[in-house]
C-alpha cells in the first residue's frame, strides 16, 4: 500500500508497517488505576491528586511500543478520501503534539488553565491539538464546523477563550465577530495559505522544538468544555476534568478482559467513529477511550456523509469496530449490503438516540453483525451499553457501564422497581463517579438542578427490566435529538423571531424515518405577511435559521398556524404541540 502524506506535515513522520494481528495485550496501564478507583469507592484510599492523560497513558504506550510489546499497527490512521494518508505511532504522536504544545505556550503565550476553542473538521491537526492541550494543561473547547458567526461569538464571550484554531472555511465567520471578543488574543488557521490577522498553525508547529515538559495537572483540573443545548436559554458550558474524561476510562479499561466495557478493544484493533469533532462522542471514542487500550484510531475526513464512501471504506480498510449514530445505520441499510464484503469488521455500535429494531434486524440479516447500542450524555459520557457477548434486546440501550450506579428514580429520588417508568439517574453521592462532569460553568443554578437527592438526573425518562436492561422512553424536557445532534428549541425559536414575518414561534420534535426526529416549527405570521406565499416563506425562514445559527438546527418542517395553544409557559405550549405531532393527544 502506498502511503501519502499531507504536504504541510510530510517531513514529520515515517511510514509504519501495516496492520497485523496481536494477541495477549497488556493490561498494565489500567489495572493500577482501576484498583485504586475501587479502593476510593470503598473509602480505603483518597482520590489521587494528579493525573494527565498525555503523560500517564499516551507516553506509557510510547514506552511499551519502543520496547516492542505493542503490535506494529499505528496509533492514528487518517485518510482524506482523495489519496492522502497519514499514519502515526504513539511515539510520533508524542513528538508532534509536543511541538504543538510549544506553539500554544511559547508563541501564543497560553498558560495552564487557559481556554482554547477548536473548530476543525476531521483532519489530523484536530488530534494533535487535543493532545497538545493535555500536555500544556490548556482547556480545549471543541465546536462543530457548522457553527455560525453568532454561535462562535457566544462561545468566545461565554468561555473567555484566549485562542481559537480553525480552517479557511470558518475563519471568515470568526473575523466577523473577533472585534467583539475582548478575551481573544490569538487566531490560528490550519491552511496551506495565509490570512491577514491569523497565525499559520502548520508553519508554526513544523518549526517548533519537540522538547516540552508535560504540565502537572490535578485530577479535578479541567480538560474539556462542551457546549450543550438546553430547553431554555443559550447552550450551557459543561466542564469535564482530567478525572472524568481521562482517568475514568483508564480505570474502566481494566475490566476489558470480560465483556463489561462499552469499548472492548485491544492494541491490535482499529476503531472508526463517524461522529462530528464537535461532540463528546468523538472525544471519548476517538481520543480517550480508544487510546487507553492502545488501539488504532481510524479517521476518514468525510466532507460529506455518503453511504457508498462509508461502505467502500469498510471494504478497503481493516476496521474492527464501527461507531455511529442511528441515522448513519438507517442510511446504510437502504443499500444492498450483501454486495459489500467488509475487510475486518467485527463490532458495531450506535449511540445518540434509540435505534429502530427493524434497522438492527436488516443490518444483521445482510452483514451478519449485531448493532450494540450505547447511551450517555455530554454530562456523563457512556453510562449504559450492550456489551460484547451480552444478549441483545432490540430497543434496549443495555446495562449500566462499570463504575456507574444507574437507576430509574421518581421525582423524590426514590429508586423505582423494574418496569416502572421514571427518570434515568446516576448515583453521585456519597462518592461522585469520576465519569460525571464537574459543573455547568458560571451556572450554579443549573448545576444544582441536575442533582436530586443522591443522584444526578439525566432528564431522560426510561425503565429498567428485571434483567437490569434499560429502556429509553423520551426526554423529560423539550430537547430535540436529530441524527445524534442535541437541539434546544429556544435557540431555533429565537432565530425565527428575528425574522419580520414571524409573530410567534414554537419548535418541537417531529418523527422522521431517517433521522429519528427532526425540528418542526409552528409559526404564527405577522399581519404584514399574512397573505404571503406559504411555500416560499417556509423556505425563506429555513434559510434564515441556517444563517442565524448552526445549519443542523434549522426546521426541516414548517407549519403555519392561526394561533398557538393558550398556555402560560413555552414549555407547556411545546408539550401540547409535540404530543399532537407525535399523535399522543
Amino acid at each position: 500500500m502506498k502511503i501519502f502524506k499531507l504536504p504541510i506535515l510530510k517531513s514529520l513522520w515515517t511510514q509504519k508497517p501495516l496492520y497485523r494481528t496481536f494477541h495477549g495485550h497488556s493490561k498494565l496501564l489500567a489495572s493500577d488505576v482501576y484498583s485504586q478507583y475501587q479502593a476510593v469507592r470503598r473509602g480505603e484510599q483518597e482520590i489521587p491528586k494528579y493525573f494527565n492523560f498525555a503523560s500517564d497513558v499516551l507516553d506509557k504506550w510510547t514506552e511499551i511500543e519502543k520496547a516492542g510489546k505493542r503490535p506494529s499497527n499505528s496509533a492514528f490512521w487518517w485518510i482524506s478520501g482523495k489519496g492522502e494518508e497519514v499514519k502515526w505511532s504513539f511515539e510520533e504522536l508524542g513528538f508532534l503534539s509536543r511541538k504543538v504544545a510549544n506553539v500554544l505556550t511559547k508563541v501564543c503565550g497560553l498558560q495552564k488553565g487557559d481556554r482554547i476553542i477548536v473548530v476543525l473538521p476531521r483532519i489530523p491537526e484536530w488530534w494533535l491539538v487535543n493532545v497538545a492541550c493535555m500536555r500544556a494543561g490548556i482547556v480545549l473547547i471543541p465546536g462543530t464546523t457548522q457553527l455560525s458567526a453568532k454561535d462562535i461569538l457566544y462561545r468566545l464571550q461565554a468561555s473567555k477563550a484566549k485562542c481559537i484554531i480553525t480552517d479557511d472555511t470558518v475563519a471568515p465567520a470568526v473575523d466577523s465577530v473577533a472585534s467583539e471578543s475582548q478575551f481573544l488574543k490569538n487566531k490560528l488557521i490550519v491552511s496551506k495559505g495565509s490570512r491577514e490577522g491569523w497565525l499559520n498553525f502548520s508553519e508554526l508547529y513544523k518549526n517548533q522544538s519537540a522538547d516540552h515538559s508535560c504540565a502537572k495537572t490535578r485530577i479535578e483540573d479541567s480538560v474539556n468544555i462542551f457546549f450543550t443545548s438546553g430547553t431554555t436559554g443559550s447552550p450551557k458550558m459543561t466542564e469535564h476534568s482530567q478525572g472524568s474524561l481521562a482517568s475514568m476510562h483508564a480505570s474502566a479499561s481494566a475490566l476489558s478482559s470480560s465483556p463489561v466495557y462499552w469499548l472492548d478493544l485491544t492494541p491490535s484493533d482499529v476503531i472508526w467513529n463517524i461522529a462530528d469533532t464537535g461532540w463528546i462522542l468523538t472525544s471519548l471514542t476517538s481520543v480517550f477511550d480508544a487510546w487507553v487500550f492502545g488501539s488504532c484510531i481510524f479517521v476518514h475526513q468525510l466532507p460529506q456523509i455518503e453511504s457508498a464512501t462509508i461502505l467502500n471504506t469498510l471494504c478497503r480498510f481493516p476496521i474492527d469496530t464501527l461507531v455511529g449514530v442511528p441515522t448513519f445505520y438507517r442510511m446504510l441499510v437502504q443499500n444492498d449490503l450483501s454486495s459489500y464484503k467488509f475487510m475486518n469488521l467485527k463490532h458495531c455500535m450506535s449511540g445518540g438516540e434509540p435505534l429502530n429494531p427493524e434497522v438492527m434486524e436488516k443490518w444483521k440479516s445482510q452483514t451478519g453483525l449485531d448493532i450494540h447500542e450505547v447511551y450517555g450524555q455530554t454530562e456523563t459520557g457512556i453510562i449504559c451499553s450492550v456489551f460484547k457477548g451480552m444478549k441483545i434486546k432490540p430497543g434496549s440501550m443495555g446495562k449500566a457501564a462499570p463504575l456507574f450506579d444507574v437507576q430509574v428514580v421518581d421525582k423524590n429520588a426514590n429508586i423505582l422497581p423494574p418496569g416502572q417508568q421514571g427518570e434515568i439517574a446516576v448515583r453521585s453521592k456519597p462518592i461522585r463517579p469520576l465519569g460525571l462532569f464537574s459543573e455547568y460553568i458560571d451556572n450554579p443554578k443549573k448545576t444544582a438542578e441536575s442533582e436530586r437527592g443522591d443522584f444526578y438526573v439525566t432528564g431522560d425518562r426510561g425503565t429498567m427490566d428485571e434483567d437490569g436492561y434499560f429502556w429509553f422512553i423520551g426526554r423529560d424536557d423539550d430537547i430535540i435529538i436529530s441524527s445524534g445532534y442535541r437541539i434546544g428549541p429556544f435557540e431555533v425559536e429565537s432565530a425565527l423571531m428575528e425574522h419580520p414575518a414571524v409573530a410567534e414561534a414554537a419548535v418541537v420534535s417531529s418523527p422522521d424515518p431517517l433521522r429519528g426526529e427532526v425540528v418542526k416549527a409552528f409559526v404564527v405570521l405577522s399581519a404584514a405577511f399574512s397573505s404571503s406565499d406559504r411555500e416560499h416563506l417556509a423556505c425563506e425562514l429555513q434559510e434564515h435559521v441556517k444563517k442565524t445559527t448552526a445549519p443542523y438546527k434549522y426546521p426541516r418542517k414548517v407549519e403555519f398556524v392561526q394561533q398557538m395553544p393558550k398556555t402560560i409557559t413555552g414549555k407547556i405550549k411545546r408539550h401540547e404541540l409535540r404530543n399532537k405531532e407525535w399523535g399522543r393527544m
